[in-house]
């Protein structure tokens, strides 16, 4: 192609392309927003735990699962251990305020967890520990339900957390 030649491109193809790019600014600005100004975290494993014993294992805190304090009325460690249709424990009760980081893992098959009217929504794989901070600070009841479909009494799946002032 010499230099006296041009790639012609059609007006209306041109403005699609130019509307494209615009688009992939804009989510990417929103994205940035969402993960930095909001604080909107990307749930990660935190380990790796056998999900044939884990609930077995004197060590393993998903054999007595349930509410630990770290900083007393401030801060709290819940783990929760999902296995068949239901959640262990199904109800926790924390003051306005705290902050709650959840740790739940699977004993069986996939599970979901969301917290309604919460950002707190991940995947919970046999074997691995999903992790989640959240902060608490309006009083009430916020359920938790199982996200992914795990068999015929999925429905049934569900918890409850109790946020008192």
């Amino acid at each position: 192609m010499s230099a006296q030649e041009k790639m012609h491109v059609d007006r209306y193809e041109r403005n699609w392309m130019v509307a494209s790019a615009i688009l992939l600014v804009l989510f990417a600005t929103a994205v940035s927003i969402a993960a930095f100004g909001m604080g909107i975290q990307v749930p990660a494993p935190e380990q790796r735990v056998d999900p044939r014993t884990v609930a077995s294992d004197p060590n393993s805190p998903w054999s007595n699962p349930g509410i630990r304090e770290v900083v007393a009325g401030e801060k709290y460690d819940v783990y929760i251990l999902a296995k068949t249709w239901q959640y262990l424990p199904a109800e926790i009760s924390i003051p306005a305020g705290a902050s709650v980081t959840f740790y739940v893992t699977s004993m069986d098959v996939q599970h979901g967890f969301k917290i309604q009217d919460t950002n707190v929504n991940f995947q919970v794989v046999p074997g691995q520990v999903s992790k989640l901070t959240v902060k608490f600070t309006k009083a009430g009841t916020y359920n938790f339900i199982c996200t992914e479909y795990c068999g015929a009494a999925h429905a049934a799946m569900a918890g409850k957390i109790v946020v008192s002032p």
